[in-house]
């Protein structure tokens, strides 16, 4: 195609062409893929498209994939499907997708299984990770939504983006928390030295806010050393490890976080760190409407609080703790 206005940013202006199908993250990798062309020549997502420029796109089928069988695939607890969104109440313990250390068995290895039509939104340039728009820690349970579409996969990356989605997690932390409310503000990077922890003293810092409720307050059990707080957390913004750091900066460190707090809590009966994402709002990516979904507690959560006194929890409990101001 041939450009009749410019200059603009070449991954700008193929993201325009293709908008809302594919994003601009999507047009990069295409790029580093050696995909686009500018007059001609290979050419950088920053480089400049001016009038009269011509821009040659290659458009390819996404690599062959080996869908896992069902058997070998972890089976998934599917909250909500429909032709663009799937919701999924993720347990503790699997890991989103494929990474280093992780090569398999993942939550894309689930959804591949039980969904292949996602193999078709792998990228040209191999990158695995069909419809995921974001993460959530290998140890933390709950609700985690994928796009099923590129169309989904676009719109549902751009509210994560601009802020537009509400995220409510439940934490149990080690200690009395003492103000009911309170807001961390703490820019967060990754760690100067330690490279799988993340920091509020990095070099590199990007704003993270999150607003913390507490909705209970447990006493030391026998053999613990200290009490605990269960508290609601909602982060304005999606840092790498964010709730954790933010928490473990105030010295209330999620119970059983070994990164960020004490590898083992005398009496907490977790083996992971005590986090769960509870309710995501977005709004659908077609129609616009408005949707929150839900993920039941975990057990390990479930038997805490009874050990504790906290076991009249019904549905308009959590309805409460999610509506809470």
């Amino acid at each position: 195609m041939v450009a009749e206005r410019g200059p603009l940013r070449l991954d700008l202006f193929v993201a325009a062409q293709f908008a809302p199908e594919r994003s601009r993250a999507q047009v990069a990798r295409m790029i580093r893929a050696e995909l686009v062309r500018l007059n001609g020549a290979i050419a950088r997502a920053s480089s400049t498209v001016r009038a009269g420029d011509r821009v040659e796109i290659t458009l390819v089928e996404p690599p062959p994939t080996e869908v896992p069988s069902t058997s070998a695939a972890p089976s998934l607890d599917v909250v909500y499907s429909d032709s663009e969104l799937i919701v999924v109440n993720k347990p503790a313990g699997l890991t989103v997708h494929p990474a280093p250390g992780h090569p398999d068995a993942t939550l894309v290895d689930g959804l591949l299984a039980q969904f292949p039509e996602l193999a078709q939104m792998i990228d040209a340039d191999g990158v695995r990770r069909p419809g995921i728009v974001h993460r959530l820690d290998k140890e933390t349970s709950g609700v985690i939504v994928i796009a099923r579409t590129p169309f989904a996969k676009t719109a549902l990356g751009a509210q994560f983006k601009n802020r537009e989605v509400s995220k409510t997690y439940l934490a149990i932390v080690r200690g009395a928390v003492a103000k009911d409310r309170l807001v961390i503000e703490r820019p967060i990077g990754r760690h100067p030295t330690e490279r799988k922890r993340m920091s509020t003293s990095s070099r590199t810092l990007r704003s993270a806010l999150s607003r913390v409720a507490v909705l209970a307050r447990f006493r030391a059990s026998r053999g613990a050393e200290t009490g605990s707080t269960l508290v609601r957390v909602r982060p304005e913004t999606g840092r790498t490890h964010q709730i954790r750091v933010h928490l473990a900066s105030i010295g209330h460190p999620c119970l059983g976080d070994e990164l960020y707090g004490r590898a083992t809590e005398r009496g907490s009966s977790f083996d992971r760190h005590a986090l769960h994402a509870l309710a995501l709002a977005i709004k659908h990516p077609r129609t616009g409407q408005r949707l929150e979904f839900i993920a039941p507690l975990p057990a390990d959560f479930v038997k805490y609080f009874r050990e504790h006194g906290l076991d009249r929890l019904d549905d308009a409990q959590i309805a409460r703790w999610i509506a809470l101001d």
